[in-house]
């Protein structure tokens, strides 16, 4: 990061919170993370929600990796003005928001991917092992 980095109002980094234009505050570090919202394994939404404010509790509640750490260095532009933040304390974990409705039944979808066709297979275990069952028994007789 260079030393000379620019500093932004809060105001100036909120004007750009949508997904052409997103930009996130963690740690008092601005990055504009468009190019990254497609990537994004939590999903765009995630981060289209984070901006507008400190996301840093919410980027430390996930507990991100080293690598993803790292890679947040590529979206970096500047730094905030910290006395222009809105009167919470960032350094006090805000109490986490509900997970929107698309993003849940996102995660039901994924869920049931897997669990689809365990259960397809459980099913047709199930049934050569009935089947074998019943033809022994139609041959004793």
């Amino acid at each position: 990061m260079d030393s000379k980095s620019k500093t932004f109002t809060f105001e100036e980094v909120t004007k750009h919170r949508d997904r052409e234009d997103c930009w996130i505050i963690i740690h008092g570090k601005v990055y504009d993370v468009t190019p990254f919202l497609w990537d994004h394994p939590g999903g765009d939404e995630v981060l289209v929600n984070a901006t507008g404010r400190d996301a840093t509790s919410d980027f430390e509640d996930i507990g991100h990796s080293e690598t993803a750490i790292e890679m947040l260095e590529k979206y970096f532009v500047g730094e905030v003005d910290t006395s222009t933040l809105p009167g919470e304390d960032t350094d006090t974990p805000r109490p986490l928001r509900p997970v929107p409705a698309n993003q849940s039944s996102g995660f039901v979808l994924k869920i049931l991917q897997y669990l689809v066709p365990l259960l397809i297979l459980g099913f047709a275990f199930a049934l050569q092992y009935y089947g074998k069952g019943n033809k022994s028994s139609e041959s004793e007789n």
